[in-house]
């Protein structure tokens, strides 16, 4: 393809909307190869120390003129290839997003997407050879960077993605055409749809081998003189890369064409059919398999403006900016420089949470961590499991050896109590049941220092009600982890009246070391997941205690959008579970959510209760389930049905933020957003009841006032 495509383009709305951005700048330098070859290596870096490298109009035009001028120089003879890096621990993190809302006509829009496609271009169009050396996080934008050069490389610390699907838009820069052609059509469509929708899902350097993303890894210690020296000797031809013919590029195009219509199925039960980006994404990725460059990127183009256009994207990047600025600065938090440190953690239990604790706590904080258990069986075979997780993360590339060795050695196992007495640091991972955590907490407290922090990991039990077991109450903290713990990355930090300003700082700091995203909630049941969980749990199975069909169930709660439905979730977290945490919610507001009987009946069944296709679809009841359930004979219709859930909802946000569960909205739907899947394309929680009109029916007002609730997503 000529990168000369849109060289005739006018850009000059984009340009005049674009006065706030920070740019990243390319500088280039020459580098004199071994074999005496010369590379001109451009660094991308931010204006703003400590940024990360983001493109917009400045950016962009910037390195489209610079390739210009190394394209002169190429064709001179002056320079032999060219390569690109990004500085510190970012390659590009893609697109600033926060100069979107800027963007209010279809020109821009359309011209944001052209400039994209002028300025990349370029790197597949120099007249030599290109090298991207990704030295760190490369996601969108910046990952599509490297998409159009020849030849990648890859630091060992770099994740790499394509997350544009999950925020409402779609790779816009060329990534619908190049990947897929890259890597296949699977691997492809699972990178830039179904793991971006789950708004976390990246790639990590050792996979991005693995996947014919990148071409090459090098240590961490000698990246760019490794990437260099490959480079040379591909140059030479000493070096080649072989890529071969992609899955799903067969000659007549079936096994693409077949690899996207079973995404689109598989789309259609998970989420349904009202987002639109991933739906759009499928299109241009089944385009892509036969179209040229020229012809691809134009789609790209007019697909791109229809979506940041929309409505989906503008509820989009409210949840986008919701995370991005608690995540960063979270709402109630004490000053840090009240927090202890922490230099020896330790872990009550040796079950499946305290080994996912152990993991996590010596993999990021590196101190020594604890565990016990009464059994020195259970002690013995918890280490072993940890070890193995190890050994797996070390397999994958996520760990060098020598770094797999070191968390080993901090993973400490005891029966004997008396270890925990340096430990600065201590959670629980017990049984869920009052007495139990109080037992547990009480017996470690007077042998550990006074100001040591005591932590329980409880779901929906009362924090303040645990403490009363204690000598010094204000020491303990809730430290909620959601499961699997390393993926999810929402810790609701639940203060009490007691807590003191200290132990409240020192769990904010330890859960920014761990990587987690904390919210400081309130002491109340369920806490704020697992109390809109158990509404829409409660409200689910109302629905079939009335005599609501499973069917008309599932479709009422798709138009939501959750990862799952709700029916789905209860089978997930189990039926005896799910019962205990009805009859939890129920007792403590008996008028709003509901016990069903019917869990109860469902929890003794030793097989499976759901009926479920040959692709994991629910179905229907088993038999052994249908033998048990009782049901009425007053089925709610699937409108009503959704409007009850909707509007139940949004009631109940209201009154968590008039109790002051948490402090503000934004808390709330950061909550929902990280801690159950909350769809982005919905804004988070509020946004979605407040356009769907579930906020005016329950209470005459909303929560938010602005463009991204006014619209409704049809």
């Amino acid at each position: 393809m000529s990168s000369g495509q849109y060289d005739q383009t006018d850009f000059s709305e984009i340009i005049s909307i674009s006065t706030d951005e920070v740019p990243t700048r390319a500088r280039v330098r020459d580098i004199k190869l071994g074999s005496g070859r010369l590379l001109a290596l451009i660094t991308l870096r931010s204006e703003q120390p400590g940024r990360p490298n983001t493109l917009w109009t400045t950016s962009l035009t910037g390195l489209k003129h610079m390739l210009d001028e190394l394209k002169v120089r190429a064709t001179a003879g002056e320079i032999h290839a060219v390569g690109i890096i990004g500085t510190g621990r970012a390659f590009s993190a893609g697109a600033d997003l926060s100069m979107m809302p800027a963007i209010a006509s279809r020109d821009a829009a359309m011209q944001l997407a052209q400039l994209g496609h002028h300025a990349l271009g370029r790197l597949s169009d120099l007249g030599v050879p290109s090298f991207a050396f990704i030295n760190g996080t490369a996601l969108g934008g910046g990952l599509e960077i490297a998409l159009h050069t020849n030849y990648r490389t890859v630091h060992p610390s770099a994740v790499l993605g394509l997350p544009e699907v999950g925020i409402g838009l779609l790779p816009g820069w060329g990534g619908t055409f190049l990947l897929p052609n890259l890597i296949g059509v699977d691997a492809a469509i699972k990178i830039m749809v179904s793991d971006a929708l789950k708004n976390r899902g990246t790639v990590a350097a050792a996979q991005a081998v693995e996947l014919g993303m990148v071409d090459a890894l090098f240590p961490a210690s000698t990246f760019l003189e490794d990437s260099l020296k490959w480079a040379d000797s591909v140059l030479a031809g000493s070096s080649s890369v072989i890529r071969d013919q992609q899955p799903g590029a067969d000659e007549h195009g079936t096994r693409w064409t077949a690899a996207v219509k079973a995404e689109r199925s598989r789309l259609a039960r998970k989420v349904g059919t009202v987002p639109k980006s991933p739906y759009a994404a499928l299109e241009l990725i089944e385009n892509a398999k036969d179209s040229d460059r020229i012809a691809a990127f134009e789609r790209e183009d007019r697909e791109f403006t229809e979506l940041i256009l929309g409505e989906q994207f503008e509820a989009s990047l409210y949840a986008f900016n919701t995370v991005q600025k608690l995540s960063k600065r979270p709402s109630g938090a004490p000053d840090s420089a009240s927090a202890r440190k922490i230099t020896k953690v330790g872990i009550i239990g040796a079950g499946l949470m305290a080994r996912q604790f152990a993991l996590l706590f010596a993999t990021r904080l590196r101190v020594p961590v604890l565990i016990s258990d009464l059994d020195e069986l259970r002690v013995t075979e918890a280490v072993n499991r940890i070890h193995e997780e190890i050994g797996g993360l070390e397999a994958k590339g996520r760990l060098d050896h020598d770094t797999a060795n070191r968390i080993r050695s901090l993973i400490l196992a005891s029966t004997d109590l008396a270890e925990y007495a340096d430990c600065d640091f201590v959670i629980e991972a017990v049984f869920e049941e009052t007495r139990v955590k109080q037992k547990a907490l009480a017996s470690i407290e007077p042998i550990i220092s006074t100001e040591a922090v005591l932590a329980t990991n409880t779901s929906s039990l009362s924090v303040e009600e645990i403490g009363t077991a204690l000598e010094n109450p204000e020491r303990l903290v809730g430290f909620h982890f959601f499961n699997p713990v390393a993926a999810m990355p929402l810790l609701e930090i639940v203060s009490t009246p007691m807590t003191n300003q200290e132990t409240l700082a020192t769990a904010f700091a330890t859960a920014k070391a761990l990587g987690k995203t904390a919210v400081l909630t309130a002491d109340a049941p369920g806490f704020v997941v697992n109390r809109i969980l158990a509404k829409v749990m409660g409200e689910a199975a109302h629905a079939i205690e009335q005599g609501t069909s499973l069917e008309t169930v599932e479709r009422a709660f798709a138009s939501l959008s959750l990862p799952m439905s709700p029916i789905e979730l209860i089978d997930l977290v189990g039926w005896k579970v799910a019962a205990h945490v009805q009859d939890t919610m129920h007792d403590a507001f008996p008028d709003r959510f509901f016990a069903s009987e019917n869990l109860h009946r469902l929890a003794t069944i030793q097989g499976d209760v759901l009926e479920r296709d040959e692709n994991g679809r629910v179905v229907g009841w088993t038999h052994a389930a249908q033998e048990v359930l009782e049901t009425g004979v007053a089925p709610i219709g699937m409108t009503d049905l959704l409007h009850r859930i909707q509007d139940g909802l949004a009631n109940e946000a209201r009154i968590m933020l008039s109790e002051r569960v948490v402090s503000n909205v934004e808390d709330l739907d950061l909550c929902l957003l990280l801690g159950a899947g909350w769809p982005y394309i919905n804004g988070g929680l509020t946004p979605y009841l407040d356009r769907v009109g579930a906020s005016r029916r329950s209470f005459g007002a909303t929560f938010h006032e602005g463009k991204h609730v006014a619209a409704p997503i049809s």
